[in-house]
């Protein structure tokens, strides 16, 4: 297939938890075409997760060349590339070399609990960070994870120390690679998400390098999300265009959904799921044991715009342990039928600890927990469990939400892959009590990351163009009955606090 003489497409590389995807977007703010590769998960030992950086490069510059290939695709049909990836997870590379001195440690890893509680035992320390970063101190975030490999790759302190060692990101390892070597930075989102950032002052922070004791000189350079981040330069890859657009994933798809404006929130069914409220220029720290973190901005937006987030650790992964661990479903789809199959899950919740709990209990030796269990519990009722337990921890982190911005939701903007469960969509509404817009392009957050990409080059005038280009959405609203509600949500709640006792 080739594109039409003279036409320009935006190009997203959707750098994910579990696959690398090319996504090829047109003017209309279409998917044209996707190309997806995954990669193998590393479980060293329980609670620990690691990914390959080779790998991750190679799937994501395998995709990419295979969609330009599959169209027929030059340098000059690419107007520029924008990225999006999984969140502090955490690489340090050679780059005399060019090669990683530890596999990357990825944000579901939990190696470094201890380590977090050591170094931020002190209340006065807790405060610190929280103030500075706005994180609650967490092995989730990227500074622990850059300890600990400096801790346990012999020489490498020393070498850091000597500015012989780079640290990155996803998104500063690809722009790396993909522009010869030649550009070590990132993204204000990304850096946000590093427990080393103030995000009030915008730099690294000496203080909480130094309570980490990780050198500043393998820090990347920190860039708008929106603006320049160097040229292609990698063998196999056409040569020249520019990545004008990087942004963490969740902010990517904040700025996809075209939640440009105070009070505008999504929520993003991915592997974890994830729910951010604009907050606009306002840094706004929870009292709920939320998170505040940087926005994406257009390059018109002067200053730093600002988010809160609650993030929820397991949401698509425990669709795919029942398909891979329990092997009670052979696809994701099924869930949707079999949940539909029984009137309720006949008392079974699940509680999907498996790397802790998220916000907003933030409760790192949490376990899994299914209870509710009978004789006549049937695969159909734990599918159903499993889509609920999703619905359940978004009206939690939706809750504490709603009281830190003393209103509650009144929309609210779904996307990912079980964004298109019919069944968890209409539950999630039940739950909330509020209206649930899913829009017909639930890619947005490739989508996000190439309109940060083409604002910055003006293949997009600006956020009302974007705006106007949003198809319709399907919409849900609440059909249970309000007392039902309560009813299953004490039930959850009962099934949490086992878990964490």
């Amino acid at each position: 297939m080739s594109a039409p003489t003279g036409e320009k497409y935006v190009v997203a590389l959707d750098q994910g938890t579990t696959s690398s995807r090319a996504v090829l977007i047109d003017r209309n703010g279409q998917m044209v075409d996707c190309v997806q590769r995954p990669f193998q998960q590393i479980f060293p030992q329980p609670g620990w997760v690691e990914h390959n950086p080779q790998e991750i490069l190679f799937s994501q510059i395998g995709s990419l060349t295979e969609l330009l290939q599959r169209h027929n695709l030059s340098a000059g049909n690419i107007d520029s590339i924008g990225i999006d990836n999984q969140r502090e997870t955490t690489i340090v590379w050679d780059p005399t070399t060019g090669a990683p001195i530890y596999n990357a440690i990825v944000w579901q890893c939990r190696r470094t609990a201890d380590l977090v509680g050591q170094v931020c035992s002190a209340p006065d320390v807790r405060d610190m960070v929280r103030a500075k970063t706005g994180l609650l101190p967490d092995p989730y975030f990227s500074a622990s994870k850059i300890a600990w490999i400096l801790d346990h790759v012999p020489g490498s302190r020393e070498r850091a120390a000597a500015g012989e060692l780079l640290f990155g990101t996803v998104d500063t390892w690809l722009v790396w690679v993909l522009t010869g070597g030649l550009v070590h930075a990132t993204d204000v989102t990304n850096a946000s998400r590093t427990m080393l950032y103030n995000i009030h002052e915008g730099c690294w922070d000496k203080d909480l390098l130094a309570l980490f004791d990780i050198p500043l000189a393998m820090m990347p350079e920190v860039r708008r999300s929106s603006g320049s981040f160097g040229e292609t330069s990698y063998p196999g890859v056409p040569a020249g265009i520019p990545i004008t657009g990087v942004a963490g994933d969740q902010q990517a798809a904040l700025f996809g959904q075209c939640c440009f404006e105070p009070g505008e929130a999504k929520n993003t069914y991915g592997t974890g799921c994830f729910m951010l409220l604009h907050t606009g220029h306002e840094a706004r720290q929870s009292t709920h044991n939320l998170v505040t973190t940087i926005a994406a901005s257009a390059p018109q937006v002067e200053g730093t715009e600002y988010a809160l987030e609650g993030s929820v650790f397991v949401a698509g992964a425990l669709i795919q342990w029942l398909r891979d661990q329990l092997g009670i479903i052979q696809t994701a789809g099924e869930t949707e039928y079999l949940a539909q199959s029984v009137p309720d899950t006949g008392g079974v919740y699940i509680v999907p600890a498996f790397t802790g709990l998220g916000a907003p209990w933030w409760k790192p030796d949490a376990r899994g927990l299914i209870c509710g269990i009978t004789r006549g519990t049937t695969r159909a009722h734990l599918a159903r469990a499993a889509l609920e337990a999703l619905a359940y921890q978004i009206r939690d982190l939706a809750d504490a939400m709603a009281a830190d911005a003393g209103s509650p939701l009144g929309t609210l903007n779904v996307d990912g892959g079980a964004s298109a469960n019919a069944f968890l969509m209409q539950f999630q509404a039940d739950l909330l009590s509020c209206e649930i817009r899913r829009p017909q392009n639930t890619e947005t957050t490739s989508l996000g990351a190439a309109y940060l990409a083409g604002l910055a080059t003006g293949f997009w005038s600006g956020t009302n163009e974007l705006r106007s280009l949003r198809s319709s959405d399907d919409v849900f609203r609440r059909q249970m009955e309000p007392q039902r509600v309560d009813e299953l949500l004490a039930g959850w709640h009962d099934a949490v606090r086992r878990t964490i006792r």
